[in-house]
């Protein structure tokens, strides 16, 4: 299930991107750098913005974040015909593989996030995905067509061994893809990298995943737009972020209109149709997993069940746009959202 995230603006670094990728720019006080720079990993673009001692310390930090999100995209993504997740899928029905303490963690956190969301989250739910094909295809699958497909995207027939350290798909033809989750994990691990790499504060974006942690130069938190699922190229709130993670799953990226009814590429797992209980859902964490994974269990689950399940959650808020395009904020970010 690959979550389609928003296009969110990372303003506090505005400046720095009219600078250009590679370049720096010294904060007004003059004792540190900020640092911006953009790389295509994992499929999307990803920026990595760092503040450091100086620019080499800026850059360093950088160049650590990347070889960490390419080291983990070896690992996970079914792009990569030799990735773990690849052989996992290859041998479904088959047998057992094993896979890095990396891999196994991220199907776990799925796993957890999909019992969170009552099954709106399932990473097994590929192949009905690809018999929409909402982007190239444009056409609605029959009924008889996606229940074909039902017992390959039952989350129960993946097994994961902690034990073994081992990933097995019990039904032929199953596959598991953590594009709506994966990315967030990288972006926590890139940080950490960052963290460990000497950075002072910063930001890792895959494309809507963003994690930040500490502040800007003058003591700013990042501010991030989140766009309006309605108003393409418009910002429906801002959200200032310090040491937090931020996703967003829509229904305007990937979509198309047929008789007036707007199909898109995140499914209800339980009927293999698009889910039409929001426009968009937007997740803030401590940790860009649960962020990225939780923004598309909550669409699945509509705008009061998943406002129900934030509240529920600590460390956890949401910004819903529901069906209707009415907006609910959680009690937590109430007095933090700022209107455009």
């Amino acid at each position: 299930m690959s979550t389609c995230h928003a296009r969110m603006m990372v303003w506090c670094v505005s400046a720095i991107l009219l600078v250009g990728p590679g370049c720096a720019a010294l904060s007004p006080g003059g004792s540190t750098v900020v640092v911006k720079r953009t790389q295509m990993h994992m499929g999307t673009l990803v920026s990595i913005t760092a503040v450091g001692a100086n620019d080499q310390a800026a850059n360093d930090a950088i160049n650590v974040g990347f070889q960490e999100i390419k080291r983990l995209e070896r690992l996970l993504s079914t792009w990569i015909p030799d990735s773990e997740l690849s052989r996992v899928n290859a041998s479904a029905a088959v047998r057992p593989v094993h896979v890095s303490p990396e891999t196994l963690t991220v199907v776990q956190r799925a796993m957890q996030v999909a019992e969170m969301t009552g099954g709106g989250f399932n990473i097994a739910i590929g192949p009905a995905v690809d018999v929409w094909n909402v982007i190239e295809g444009q056409r609605i699958p029959t009924e008889s067509e996606l229940d074909a497909l039902r017992p390959l995207v039952n989350l129960q027939a993946v097994r994961a061994d902690v034990r073994a350290q081992t990933i097995f798909l019990e039904k032929a033809g199953m596959r598991i893809d953590v594009g709506g989750i994966g990315k967030g994990y990288a972006a926590d691990q890139a940080v950490d990298a960052l963290r460990r790499a000497g950075a002072i504060a910063g930001v890792v974006a895959l494309s809507g995943d963003i994690k930040t942690f500490g502040r800007l130069p003058d003591g700013k938190m990042f501010p991030v737009g989140i766009q309006h699922p309605r108003e393409d190229g418009s910002v429906l709130v801002w959200i200032d972020l310090q040491d937090e993670a931020i996703s967003t799953a829509g229904d305007y990226e990937r979509f198309f209109e047929r008789d007036g009814v707007r199909y898109h590429h995140i499914l209800d797992p339980r009927t293999l149709q698009p889910a039409h209980s929001c426009q968009s859902v937007t997740v803030i964490a401590r940790e860009g997993v649960w962020a990225d994974g939780l923004d598309t269990g909550i669409f699945v689950m509509g705008a009061e069940l998943g406002m129900r399940l934030v509240e529920a959650l600590p460390d956890m808020e949401a910004i819903i746009v529901d069906a209707e395009g009415h907006l609910l904020v959680s009690s937590g970010l109430k007095q933090r959202v700022r209107l455009p």
